[in-house]
């Protein structure tokens, strides 16, 4: 699913397994979740799984994909990429550096946010958007609250490697556009801007990224190509 969201420049992968076997891990890999509950072995393992067959359709070599200090991924030198992981859902995506310079994917379960999470993670501009398409006709096929969430974590993958900087939910400003699909066949998605509200050497003003629902997933990407 989310091959339809990126450009032919940028190779990917997905699973929905989630029994993947932790022994497939690279040692360096399998010391970093040794601690953690078999569940989240094999989540992580699922989703290296994906970022070595998508490394492997541009010609690269499995290689361990470790983390950074904020538990983004860090990959060769010669690639960008992004993972990302929910309940029945794994993915990654690559792009080498000539044609992409940064790339951010997420995966979310397609139900409305829990509590109040909405509140705290969008702008007031963005509350009254997403109340306003819940209430719109065809629109209310999507949770545009969980779209919205996706949406961001997206942004942020995208932002971190270019900046090496944190960015807050507040830091971006999120439009959607495009109508959704209405009918039993109909499959809703579309595009979003992320007007970043901070500013730091090296990244853009605005990020450009499109979404998709499909069967029960909310999915969006943003790709920054190079010299974009």
């Amino acid at each position: 699913m989310i091959a339809d969201l990126l450009p032919s420049t940028v190779a990917c992968a997905y699973t929905t397994a989630d029994d993947a076997p932790v022994g497939a891990l690279f040692a360096e890999e399998a010391a970093l979740v040794g601690g953690a509950v078999v569940g989240r072995q094999r989540e992580f393992a699922a989703v290296r799984g994906c970022a070595r067959r998508a490394m492997a359709a541009l010609g690269l070599p499995a290689v361990p994909v470790l983390s950074g200090p904020r538990g983004e991924p860090r990959w060769p030198d010669v690639v960008v990429g992004s993972m990302t992981h929910c309940a029945g859902y794994r993915a990654a995506a690559v792009a080498r550096t000539v044609d992409v310079r940064a790339l951010g994917i997420d995966a979310e379960p397609h139900a409305p946010l829990p509590g109040d999470v909405l509140a705290a993670v969008a702008l007031p501009a963005e509350r009254a958007r997403v109340l306003s398409a819940s209430r719109n006709g065809a629109d209310r096929v999507v949770h545009w609250d969980r779209l919205l969430f996706s949406a961001k974590e997206s942004v942020y993958k995208a932002w971190y490697p270019l900046t090496g900087t944190r960015l807050d939910f507040e830091d971006a400003d999120i439009e959607f556009r495009g109508t959704p699909g209405s009918g039993p066949e109909a499959v809703p998605g579309g595009v979003f801007r992320a007007r970043l509200l901070r500013t730091a050497p090296g990244a853009p003003a605005a990020f450009d990224g499109r979404w998709l629902v499909r069967d029960g997933i909310a999915l969006t990407a943003v790709v920054v190509p190079a010299g974009g």
